[in-house]
């Protein structure tokens, strides 16, 4: 078997099925690529010259799941119940840009013509240990470069989403993109907005996953215009605001919190962005509820209080009153995150020769309120020794006045936490309340200590 050529056995015996009913069975795509450079493959697809029911005939409807159909593709369940994609050999009728109206019948050339780039464009016959590469992929990957197959311009129009998928390559192997290529990608770049937002979403989040350093990327994006049509708010990234998300660690199959690193990175390239436009532009997206609240949150807190603690930090060792009260804004959840998104931010800066807090001080910040967490110091109005309950208990009539008695006492208790037993709180509820002359708008003021 051909050098790192080595796919699974539940694929080889799809292939095999294939091949003894008399029809050709190539693995193709990806797999392809990561296998040639070395890599492990995690999917491995087939092309075949039987068409769909004939694969689902022979393999059986229980093994097999018509998800493409129209489009030339069955999913085939392997020995294991992993899944492949096994498709027609096809060639392209008519498209629009992203969606095309496909013939069976091709030959494993025409199909591969069709085919994006040339480094996706070689073919694997396991039954003959053959390798069928008509357009020089192999050339391209120990070149490092990515070249659309034929004509370059022709294959943009066919799908518009090729010219975001080249600029991932190329972030994610490290490889230059051909001149006619990337030509091609600045000319497609006005007519992104064919894609849907989901597939661009899907872009960026791919791009945040799988390439270590996505300034390069981004970079690229804004260069061919590509960012401009696609996410506005960002057309205008500086070179420290990409910078920043490089400092951050991608995501990993199988990593804690992978979700999360991908999140913080893209709060991290919204940072400069106000907050409300930065939730507007990850809600046109399409990205989920909770992905769009903590990525925008961040970049709100960041807006609201990163330059504060970057001054404190940078003059000294802030106070602890002064750590809670940072704790408190920034919540339980997101305090993490918020200082991993600011120190790569700090970090961008330093390294552009601009003055930005230590990264020691950053993490013995970091380990303060960890340590404050831990604790269990109170910082929500959730976590003091009174409630609105004990309130009305005390005689404090009920109303609007409640929410702002608690949030002063809030602010007395992040002072010092010794403060939160309710014999002192309830004493210093009244005293707020009187001093507001019995439900006036005069400002809360405490008058004693613990």
């Amino acid at each position: 078997m051909t050098a790192h050529l080595r796919p699974p056995s539940g694929v080889l015996q799809i292939a095999k099925a294939l091949e003894g009913a008399g029809f050709e069975a190539w693995c193709v795509g990806g797999a392809i690529r990561d296998a040639l450079r070395g890599d492990a493959p995690l999917d491995w697809d087939l092309a075949t010259s039987a068409t769909p029911e004939q694969v689902r005939s022979l393999l059986g409807r229980r093994r097999t799941i018509p998800v493409g159909i129209e489009f030339g593709t069955v999913i085939v369940l392997d020995e294991s119940g992993a899944p492949h994609e096994v498709t027609t050999f096809r060639r392209d009728l008519k498209t629009d840009g992203r969606h095309a109206v496909v013939e069976f019948g091709a030959s494993l050339e025409e199909d591969l013509a069709r085919r994006d780039f040339t480094i996706n464009a070689i073919a694997y016959r396991p039954r003959t240990d053959e390798v069928r590469d008509p357009f020089g992929g192999r050339a391209d990957l120990e070149a490092g470069v990515v070249r659309a197959v034929g004509d370059a311009e022709q294959r943009m129009r066919e799908d518009r989403l090729r010219a975001l998928r080249a600029i991932r390559f190329a972030g994610r192997y490290g490889f230059a993109i051909d001149s006619a290529t990337r030509a091609a990608i600045q000319s497609s770049a006005p007519h992104l907005t064919r894609l849907s937002r989901e597939r661009v979403q899907q872009e960026l989040v791919k791009t945040m996953e799988q390439v270590r350093r996505p300034s390069h990327s981004l970079r690229l994006w804004q260069e061919v215009g590509a960012l401009a049509v696609l996410i506005p708010a960002l057309a205008d990234i500086d070179d420290v605001a990409l910078a920043t998300v490089d400092e951050l660690p991608r995501a990993r199959e199988g990593a804690m919190r992978r979700a999360q690193r991908t999140s913080n990175r893209i709060a991290a390239l919204f940072l400069d962005v106000e907050p409300t436009a930065t939730r507007g532009a990850l809600t046109s997206l399409r990205f989920s509820k909770h992905e769009t609240s903590w990525a925008a949150t961040l970049v709100d807190r960041w807006h609201s209080i990163g330059t504060e603690i970057a001054d404190a930090v940078k003059r000294g060792i802030p106070s602890d009153a002064a750590v809670r009260r940072w704790l408190a804004r920034l919540g339980r959840l997101r305090a993490g995150a918020f200082l991993r998104v600011a120190l790569a931010r700090w970090s961008a800066e330093a390294k552009a020769g601009r003055i930005a807090p230590a990264e020691s001080a950053v993490r013995s910040l970091h380990r303060r309120m960890r340590a404050s967490l831990l604790r269990g110091d109170p910082i929500e109005v959730a976590d003091l020794a009174v409630t609105g309950d004990d309130l009305r208990r005390a005689g404090i009539p009920a109303g609007p006045i409640y929410a702002k008695i608690l949030h002063a006492l809030l602010e007395r208790v992040l002072e010092d936490p010794a403060r939160n037993v309710p014999d002192w709180l309830l004493a210093e509820a009244l005293r707020f309340w009187k001093s507001l002359g019995g439900g006036g708008e005069s400002r809360l003021q405490p008058t004693s200590e613990p």
